[in-house]
């Protein structure tokens, strides 16, 4: 796709920068909801191979399936039911409950096209080889700054009601908000290349390690593989020469096979860290994706948490700005509040698989063992992993006296109306009653929907597919309290 000169307006309501797919997930549900939103991406247009993330996980693609892209992008990949750890560990995807129970092996350049694509149709204004070099927060006009900086070396400003960082682990946006980056690098001098295989590996997506060695191995669905791989006994800088030698090495000694790799189009080193900001909002500026929280590639859990950043803050952007909320702060710091858990709880579950495939000592091997053992053997400790790592048993934390159904993810239920994920993608809450109950007065943009059985409880479900409130009987005093944000 080629692209004009941008037109993208000096001021808007939401400034992007970063149009990775956290970003564009996000800029185009803020556009949907009809608020002017610019993206700003430093790098050019471009559609091209060089993916980072392959793995899909259920959560995602059911917020995928609300936005209306998920049956397209599950055409572009192969659905796998089982994750396979360490050559003996195997989880069963098979067992979610849910529309997608597995987990989808497409590049991340699938999901970037479908996602630019909304974003470009719902109206997000784009700015490529732009990159921000500076921001500033003016609280007496209740907007943000933004200094960018073209390629072609000239300079322009955009003020914004809110500036959302979406620009990876080097993020501008949080060096410029002045924040930290704690954490440290769990894995050096990893080998990454796009290579051609003689043989087709075993399994869709191949991984294991021996202690001193490790390989993965993905296809991109046309000839190519993305393989990755680490030797303990050899640890360089990322600057340091690689070849092709190497990898053909690691993964000799990870599968005991290379499967007659040859003609790599691109190869190099690089390393992994697990890292978290401290604050997801400064003011009017906010952090998602990799900005504000990064750590191994084991799971593929990166990608999927950034997107489920994005869905998690933009229908709270989106109520705040068109005056849909009593509250405006609090909705607001409510993402702090509920994706920051969320990203610790992933750099541990993440470091935990690293580090258990890099086990080296017997007892470290035992433990892994012992790890393995329980989640084939045991299924609520399997089903607990599972939920954790495909997303769907992600849920935040319910006032107290709540009822046991409020904040955690609502099914793809089917109603009188049709799937619940077809009626969010009005970008709306979706009220669900019994069949004979009449709408309510609602202060908020609302679609009533009814159970197709004769079951009472009533849920208001967010935009973001959890549920805001519920209950067991009628109770339309309560209903209209939870309506009020």
């Amino acid at each position: 796709m080629t692209t004009t000169p941008s037109t993208a307006p000096d001021t808007v309501d939401v400034l992007v920068v970063g149009a990775g797919p956290t970003g564009l997930l996000l800029a185009g549900d803020l556009a949907a909801q009809g608020l002017s939103v610019a993206l700003a991406e430093r790098r050019p247009h471009e559609t091209g191979n060089m993916t980072r993330a392959f793995a899909v996980h259920a959560r995602t693609l059911e917020l995928l399936d609300t936005r209306g892209v998920a049956d397209e992008l599950v055409k572009t990949g192969t659905p796998l039911s089982a994750l396979r750890f360490f050559g003996k560990l195997s989880l069963d995807l098979s067992r979610l409950h849910t529309r997608f129970p597995f987990v989808l092996i497409t590049p991340q350049y699938e999901v970037e096209r479908l996602l630019e694509r909304r974003a470009r149709t719902t109206g997000v204004h784009f700015r490529y080889d732009t990159e921000l070099t500076a921001l500033h927060q003016d609280a007496s006009s209740d907007t943000v700054t933004a200094e960018l900086h073209r390629a072609d070396g000239s300079a322009t400003t955009v003020r914004a009601r809110y500036l959302v960082g979406t620009d990876g682990v080097r993020s501008r946006v949080r060096q410029a908000l002045g924040l930290p980056f704690p954490g440290e690098s769990v894995i050096r001098s990893i080998v990454l290349a796009d290579v051609r295989l003689t043989e087709e590996p075993p399994d869709l997506l191949t991984v294991n390690g021996v202690g001193d060695a490790f390989a993965f191995i993905a296809p991109f669905g046309d000839g190519w593989y993305r393989v990755m791989g680490w030797n303990r006994a050899h640890q360089a800088a990322d600057s340091d020469p690689v070849d092709l030698d190497e990898l053909r090495q690691i993964t000799h000694r990870a599968f005991g096979t290379d499967y007659g790799m040859h003609d790599a189009r691109w190869i190099s080193r690089f390393h992994s860290d697990e890292r978290q900001v401290p604050a997801y909002r400064t003011g009017r500026v906010f952090l998602a994706g990799d900005a504000a929280h990064v750590h191994s590639p084991a799971g593929g859990q990166g990608m999927n948490t950034g997107l489920q950043d994005a869905a998690n803050l933009s229908w709270k952007l989106a109520a705040v700005l068109r005056g849909q909320t009593a509250t405006p702060e609090a909705l607001l710091d409510s993402y702090h509040a509920e994706r920051h858990p969320v990203g610790a709880m992933v750099l541990r579950s993440s470091g935990a698989l690293i580090r258990l495939a890099m086990a080296r000592t017997p007892l470290q091997r035992t433990a892994r063992a012992l790890v393995a053992a329980v989640l084939s053997t045991i299924r609520p400790a399997a089903d607990k992993a599972i939920g954790q790592v495909s997303g769907i048993s992600i849920a935040y934390a319910a006032p107290r006296g709540a009822h046991p159904l409020t904040a955690k993810r609502a099914p793809d239920l089917s109603l009188q109306e049709g799937r619940l994920h077809q009626l969010l993608r009005a970008g709306t809450f979706v009220l669900v009653t019994p069949a004979d109950a009449t709408p309510p007065a609602s202060p908020i943009p609302l679609v009533h929907a009814h159970w197709r059985s004769d079951r009472t409880t009533s849920l208001l479900i967010r935009p973001d597919g959890y549920i805001a409130w519920a209950s067991d009987h009628a109770d339309r005093a309560a209903l209209q309290t939870a309506l009020t944000l």
